[in-house]
């Protein structure tokens, strides 16, 4: 698998992973771009003609159904990018993307991308690599909203937001967290309340604040450290995403 070369706390930590004569033909192309919260980047079935690679944004993938309902299936910060499936394989969106956090953001071409994994074995290893590890956290998530509890789902979801929001209030109401979870408004409604009542959260006016961060891992399910412990994985060489025993993991 590649090297990984860790790029500073503001960067695209994927970007960061490219070998440099990769790196220097993408960055001329590197567009910045800024949308607000709940902005869509690409409805499901649309055609991608960029990849988006978050620099302090999170993006949202969701799924929909006819009904028009959703689902989050993953969220994606600094550590991945939305649109190399597009690079890989389909130009076709299989997910909603939405700006689920604000923040810095840059987007690729998706023909130079395309060009970069036809030539660069490094790339494809690590788009492959990065690839693996995003649909773990989808499958991941796909049992948690089956097997647990909303309050568990709630934590889980709330630390990865924390790491990628470092530790700023989170900018959501009941409304936006039960599309998150796919769970109805009265039992996020009540998971919030006995998640601040137990002083892990506070919640005022469509904020949320982590208040007690190891509480708040203690509460949550184990779906919140197995994905972590894959993406660090993955970004920490020579471990690759998939790797590693989970089975002796400890609440």
């Amino acid at each position: 698998m590649p090297k990984l070369r860790i790029v500073g706390p503001q960067g695209n930590r994927l970007l960061g992973a490219l070998e440099p004569s990769s790196r220097k033909r993408i960055d001329p192309h590197l567009e910045p771009v800024t949308l607000k919260l709940g902005a869509v980047v690409c409805d499901a079935g649309g055609l991608l003609k960029h990849a988006y690679f978050p620099e302090g944004s999170v993006l949202s993938l969701l799924t929909v159904l006819e009904n028009g309902s959703a689902i989050e299936t993953a969220n994606i910060g600094r550590e991945g990018a939305f649109g190399l499936f597009a690079a890989m394989y389909s130009r076709v969106s299989f997910n909603r993307c939405l700006v689920q956090f604000e923040g810095g953001m840059v987007r690729c071409p998706i023909e130079l991308l395309q060009s970069e994994f036809k030539n660069s074995e490094h790339v494809r290893n690590l788009f492959v690599s990065y690839s693996e590890t995003l649909l773990s956290q989808v499958q991941q998530t796909v049992a948690c909203n089956a097997l647990h509890s909303t309050e568990e789902r709630m934590c889980r979801w709330l630390l990865m937001m924390h790491d990628r929001a470092e530790g700023e209030a989170l900018p959501y109401t009941h409304e936006f967290l039960s599309e998150m979870l796919g769970a109805n408004r009265k039992s996020v409604t009540m998971a919030a309340q006995a998640l601040q009542t137990a002083g892990l959260i506070s919640y005022r006016r469509g904020k949320i604040q982590v208040v007690d961060r190891a509480g708040l891992e203690k509460a949550s399910c184990e779906c919140y450290a197995i994905v972590k412990e894959r993406f660090d994985a993955f970004l920490m060489p020579p471990a690759t995403a998939v790797q590693g025993d989970t089975g002796q993991r400890k609440r």
